[in-house]
């Protein structure tokens, strides 16, 4: 399911966390869960991931993540501040030091002239930290844009890790 370049990027990973005693919580749209997946086809894992919300739909976001309804309103799903929203809300709902979030148009359809299809934010957050958010477009079918968006996710906790930002 997984390539064998995001195994082997998800066992740095948890390595990384071990080393540093960081537990992380994922919240993710539009990988539906690919994230969690990822980190936990490695054998040993659950000494690093404490837990992920998959909150495909808006109220997911809001019930289960505090997402609030207005950013929703005013600036979509697919949004910085609804990023941000999600990763600093599954930190308050879990025992997590770090998270990251995804929220994105991972196509085929859905896409618009602003949020076009391939449209990914990012937004990491961590107790006592700055959260950071990052947006991309990819290119692709629906598979590229979700396998991208893992490997992003990946390499922003990573250098969270590391405290590279």
């Amino acid at each position: 399911m997984f390539d064998t370049q995001l195994l082997t990027d998800a066992a740095e990973l948890l390595e990384l966390c071990r080393r540093a005693r960081l537990k992380i919580a994922t919240a993710e749209s539009c990988t539906g869960g690919l994230i969690a997946g990822c980190l936990t086809e490695i054998a040993g894992s659950s000494d690093v991931v404490e837990r992920g919300f998959v909150t495909y739909s808006n109220e997911a976001k809001s019930e289960m993540l505090d997402v609030p309804k207005m950013s929703i309103n005013l600036h979509g799903a697919v949004s910085q501040q609804v990023a941000v929203a999600m990763a600093e809300g599954a930190l308050r709902h879990s025992l997590a030091d770090i998270s990251i979030a995804v929220t994105g148009v991972a196509g085929p359809g859905g896409g618009t002239k602003d949020k076009p299809v391939g449209l990914v934010h990012f937004a990491s957050a961590g107790r006592g930290r700055p959260t950071v958010d990052h947006h991309q477009v990819f290119p692709g079918d629906r598979a590229a844009v979700r396998d991208a968006t893992v490997q992003t996710a990946l390499s922003m906790l990573r250098r969270m890790v590391r405290n590279e930002g």
